[in-house]
């Protein structure tokens, strides 16, 4: 065991090179964040770091109009795994809760409606199958369960709650915002993300299904010719170049960057944050959606993983620990804000630095949730 004096295990400097590296890249002090009041690592001389719940403090931020009086959250959990090939997100439901998130949202003064965790099928032997070009991982069995999704997110919308969904992976995008489609066909989505997810079975290199949400949501496949997608042919219109924002992107496929460009996608990557700042980057993303109401889809993996390591596709350069809140907290300062879903938080994940980095990032992911309804400083 390491002494009090000056030794830093391997695995600690590993961790601190990569905090470090993160917080070049804006100037700052790096300072690793870990649980509610971590100790530091041996020899780093960090003190305790107040994070999590410690730090949430009600604030009168007024929600959208179109929501019910008294303001009331409704949780839907969606431990949903198979639009990826890593086991262990479809624990992220379990594990913000356990974490402390409902407390949390009970704090803001949130009334509570809890959904619970919705139960989904597991593929089959048997399952329809994908025969179309390309490749489509699991199509029956994501669709099923987007479907399943896409209710109960209608459903809490329609009684005029907003609605939070546990994810999970972000296939479950299909679900969570064809509900909300459903209910208010008008909605704006900021996608935050550090890849733009809108791939088709067609153009993907995987066939992963959570990287095609959006592809199927603005009908650039026929979801009419997908077992268990058929539902997604219904759904209202939407308008990719006028109501879809992403921030923070950094790993974007050739055919993804294509369809960007072609439908005239308002995307802010990393590379505007850096130019702009994240508060000029927000301004411009929400006044393009200025009016309507806003889902906000965050994936976890938006954050750079000095910060958010648990998750299955980590890419460096993300957003910082203040930008990662700035973006929930400036969604929310819209007053527009009546829906989100928080995805791709894998506690089971530990990369390649030490174990306890899943509770890290499930605290940043309350952390996010509670800055999105009303969590400030001030």
């Amino acid at each position: 065991m390491a002494s009090r004096s000056t030794t830093i295990l391997p695995q600690q400097l590993q961790h601190l090179r990569q905090l470090t590296t993160a917080a070049s890249r804006h100037n700052v002090s790096a300072t690793p964040v870990r649980g509610l009041a971590a100790p530091a690592a041996p020899g780093l001389g960090l003190g305790e770091v107040r994070t999590g719940l410690d730090r949430v403090h009600r604030v009168k931020v007024e929600p959208p109009t179109f929501l019910t009086v008294p303001k009331t959250c409704a949780i839907i959990g969606a431990p949903f795994t198979y639009g990826q090939p890593i086991n262990g997100v479809d624990n992220g439901p379990e594990a913000l809760r356990e974490a402390g998130l409902l407390e949390g949202l009970s704090r803001l003064d949130w009334r509570r409606v809890e959904h619970g965790d919705l139960k989904f099928q597991q593929p089959q032997r048997g399952d329809p199958e994908y025969t179309g070009p390309g490749k489509c991982q699991h199509a029956y069995t994501v669709g099923r369960a987007c479907e399943q999704i896409a209710d109960a997110v209608e459903e809490h919308a329609e009684a005029g709650r907003f609605v939070l969904t546990l994810g999970g992976d972000h296939a479950i995008g299909m679900g969570t915002v064809g509900g909300i489609l459903r209910a208010r066909p008008n909605t704006g989505v900021l996608w935050v993300d550090a890849h733009a997810d809108i791939n088709t079975p067609e153009i993907s290199g995987s066939g992963n299904m959570h990287g095609m949400p959006l592809g199927f949501l603005a009908k650039l496949v026929d979801a009419t010719g997908i077992p268990g997608c058929e539902w997604i042919a219904k759904l209202p219109p939407f308008d990719l170049a006028q109501q879809l924002v992403y921030v923070g992107l950094r790993d974007v496929d050739m055919g993804e960057r294509d369809i960007i460009q072609h439908y005239g996608i308002k995307a802010f990557t990393m590379s505007d944050v850096d130019r702009y700042g994240i508060g000029k980057v927000m301004e411009m993303a929400l006044d393009h959606l200025d009016g309507r109401p806003l889902h906000m889809s965050y994936d976890i993996d938006a954050c750079d993983p000095a910060i958010a390591p648990s998750t299955g596709t980590a890419v460096r350069g993300g957003l910082t620990y203040r930008e990662a809140h700035f973006v929930a907290e400036a969604a929310a300062d819209s007053h527009m804000l009546g829906s989100m879903d928080i995805v791709e938080v894998n506690p089971n994940f530990h990369g390649q630095m030490d174990d306890d980095l899943g509770e890290e990032t499930v605290e940043l992911g309350i952390g996010i949730v509670t800055s999105a309804l009303g969590n400030r400083i001030l």
